[in-house]
């Protein structure tokens, strides 16, 4: 591919990506559930408050984990109008930390299918639908590799332009994006929305923590380590406010909001359980998410969650 092609291609990714901003908030703020939609096997809603009105097909497609040996569920969505014969422009979409494929992830994913991509939507391993032991984790070095095997699976559908592949991600999604970017050459575009700045959370703790503190949480993730070795049940702490009675004047619009989406019925879904597992490859960032003094020390019910998953 030329040069000029190349950057044609990226500029069409981006500007699609750029024109779903507002259309995408108006949609999330719908809520209610989605209509029915054409798709093969995929679990209903698809997109949570966002009906199937312009032809996209979704198909629930599974595919390995490279390094783990476990299964990855994903949405796939074609544009309506699919040709297998044809070959599509393509993009993998990243959803955010304690995210699901079905919330925000699944909402880009659909609007771009109605502009004309292929696009896939899956949940990180360890989270939603795909497999990975203990649950809710979130393993950083894996995030990366989830995108790069959501690359591989589409490398193996006759329909996907190798050449144009693109990856979107969403929130702390988007910092994975940016980050698996920098050395996944069959990227050819990269955009994020909303980007949560993984590097700077887990250097600064986004201002909420002083180093002793995140000293502090980094022993207490080693000891919740230590516990689980020992037999001990995960400890699993929210990733965003419970309710509007945990908001104080410190609470920063991401998490209101946060709350607002996730724990609300505007975009609620039960591989979502607003939990994360504590441990050493996340206390030192992401415990920011949850600012103030929060008791950590009693594990929360994770076997009782894992009995309910689908």
């Amino acid at each position: 591919m030329t040069d000029e092609g190349f950057n044609a291609n990226r500029r069409d990714f981006l500007g699609a990506s750029a024109l779903l901003l507002s259309s995408v908030a108006v949609a999330a703020s719908a809520g209610g559930p989605a209509a029915a939609s054409t798709s093969a096997g995929v679990r209903e809603p698809a997109v949570i408050g966002y009906p199937n009105e312009k032809g996209v097909t979704i198909e629930r497609v599974t595919y390995k984990a490279r390094n783990m040996g476990t299964d990855i569920v994903a949405n796939l969505f074609k544009p309506k109008g699919f040709d297998p014969a044809n070959k599509y422009s393509t993009i993998v979409v990243t959803h955010p930390f304690g995210g699901v494929k079905e919330q925000t992830a699944g909402l880009y994913a659909q609007h771009l299918a109605e502009q004309g991509f292929v696009t896939l939507a899956y949940d990180a391993s360890y989270q939603g639908e795909s497999g990975g032991l203990p649950r809710l984790m979130e393993v950083p070095a894996q995030r990366l590799d989830d995108i790069s095997c959501a690359i591989d699976y589409l490398q193996t559908q006759s329909f996907v332009d190798p050449a144009r592949i693109g990856s979107l991600g969403i929130c702390a999604g988007g910092g994975y994006a940016m980050c698996n970017a920098q050395t996944e050459s069959r990227v050819k575009a990269v955009a994020t929305v909303s980007m949560f700045n993984l590097g700077e959370a887990r250097r600064e703790a986004m201002g909420n923590l002083t180093y002793e503190q995140r000293v502090e949480r980094l022993r207490q993730a080693a000891e919740a380590r230590s516990r689980e070795a020992t037999g001990g049940a995960p400890t699993l702490i929210p990733v965003v406010p419970e309710s509007p009675a945990e908001f104080t004047d410190r609470t920063p619009d991401l998490y209101r909001q946060g709350y607002e989406y996730y724990v609300t019925e505007r975009a609620k879904h039960p591989n979502s359980p607003n939990r994360y597992m504590l441990s050493p490859a996340a206390a030192d960032g992401l415990l920011s998410l949850r600012p103030g003094g929060d008791d950590l020390s009693a594990p929360d019910s994770h076997d009782r969650w894992r009995k309910g998953r689908h």
